[in-house]
């Protein structure tokens, strides 16, 4: 009983931690519509503008994409080509998405890694705004802390393929326990 218990402590940790960071990527996705609205609106009808709203704008639209591949990393939700996964057992299906999503992980670790290096040379070189003069590492950090995200949601998958394949909620999951 007591293992049960923790298990599913755990893993509705896990949950968590999946949630909490799909909540910030569509926080992200919130901040760059509102940026816009509101840039657009003060053009139109004001002939005016915010001060650096250019480079939050650029900066904003960097940090939603790397959030926003750590909010589709778990759920597997992008793009994919099955012409194979398709014509194979529930078995096989399963090989393939540990061997895609190792690969991924890698990538995105990878990836992760050159980043940070972006976020440290940002600060080095003390990069900022045009008009306001705001140092632009902490922008680059917070798409960076989305990038970790994903690594971090990539290995809970993984673990899941592997571990747990009838924790993944989706439906393309859902033929491993045929």
């Amino acid at each position: 009983m007591q293992i049960v218990w923790e298990a599913s402590l755990k893993q509705s940790f896990m949950d968590r931690v999946i949630d909490t960071i799909e909540w910030l990527a569509a926080i992200f996705v919130g901040l760059v519509a509102l940026d816009i609205f509101v840039s657009v609106l003060l053009r139109k009808f004001f002939n005016t503008s915010i001060p650096d709203s250019y480079d939050f704008g650029r900066m904003l639209l960097g940090i939603l994409i790397f959030w926003g591949i750590a909010a589709t990393s778990y759920r597997g939700g992008h793009i994919t080509v099955d012409l194979v996964w398709t014509n194979v057992g529930p078995r096989a299906r399963r090989w393939i998405d540990v061997f895609a999503t190792l690969v991924l992980l890698f990538v995105v670790t990878v990836q992760t890694i050159t980043l940070f290096d972006k976020v440290r040379q940002t600060y080095i070189d003390n990069v900022l705004t045009y008009d306001m003069n705001i140092p632009t590492w902490p922008f680059f950090a917070i798409g960076w802390l989305g990038d970790v995200s994903a690594v971090l949601l990539i290995a809970i998958r993984t673990y899941r393929l592997v571990f747990q394949p009838e924790a993944l909620e989706d439906k393309h999951d859902a033929n491993y326990n045929e």
